[in-house]
């Protein structure tokens, strides 16, 4: 799918149209549409589909065409359901949710593997934190971290984590279960990462209003400035931490 804000009407391939077995409101003759290159098109009638973006679903009519993408988001569906279109960050964003956007030279990627950026090593039954880099740069932003199925690191786990991979560094947690320590290698392959399809973002759920366990508000031996500074961050934080041993681990982000 074809996110094209030079175009104002949303488009429809011919041939997939076909596909769907949906009914075809048939337009007056001689409708064409112009293209870029100048070049005009005949639209074939207009159809009332569904179109999934992200988890949602939007019902917009389209216009059927002998076009090359086999659908093209134009202005008008992006103008009737308030999408926002950011070309700083490559998203475009409804409704509190953020949808990657894909270069046509990476749109039928599916992973990439992510390279230990420099020699690690991780010391017997431990659980760390290794700096990866992406063996190619610049694919897709976010991505979901795995474990790399096509090397075979006996005794070793990758965590899922949802990463951005525009940072300097990716952060990849590992352990080892094995009894002795693991040696990693700079370029070593150490985890997989899948692009994110969308990002729904709820803030709400983790509000500032949480009161701080006692044993982190108790800071006799910082000053008050200092103190101030703690608190914030603890609180702005305070869903990556646990707030007591019951708790293995917190993470607002699946």
């Amino acid at each position: 799918m074809l996110v094209d804000t030079g175009t104002n009407v949303t488009l429809l391939k011919t041939d997939l149209a076909q596909k769907l077995k949906e009914q075809l409101i048939y337009t007056g003759p001689n409708i064409s549409l112009k293209t870029a290159t100048g070049e005009k098109t005949e639209v074939r009638g207009k159809l009332d589909a569904s179109i999934e973006c992200g988890s949602r679903k939007f019902h917009h009519r389209i216009s059927v065409a002998d076009v090359t993408d086999p659908c093209i988001l134009g202005l008008d569906f992006l103008k009737k359901f308030n999408f926002t279109v950011d070309l700083e960050k490559n998203e475009i964003r409804t409704g509190g949710e953020e949808i990657p956007l894909f270069s046509a030279s990476v749109q039928h990627l599916k992973s990439c593997s992510v390279l230990a950026k420099k020699r690690t090593i991780i010391p017997a039954r431990s659980e760390c934190l290794i700096q990866g880099v992406p063996e190619v740069p610049e694919q897709f932003r976010y991505a979901v971290t795995d474990f790399p199925s096509q090397v075979s690191q006996k005794g070793v786990l990758v965590a899922a984590a949802l990463v951005d991979l525009e940072r300097e560094a990716i952060p990849v947690r590992v352990l080892n279960l094995n009894n002795k320590p693991k040696i990693l290698d700079e370029g070593a392959v150490i985890a997989t990462c899948e692009p994110v399809v969308d990002i729904v973002a709820r803030p709400q759920e983790f509000s500032g209003a949480q009161h701080l366990p006692s044993s982190l508000d108790n800071l006799e031996i910082l000053d008050e400035g200092q103190r101030t500074a703690v608190r914030k961050l603890l609180k702005e934080f305070q869903n990556l931490f646990s707030t007591c041993d019951a708790d293995v681990s917190r993470y607002d982000t699946t």
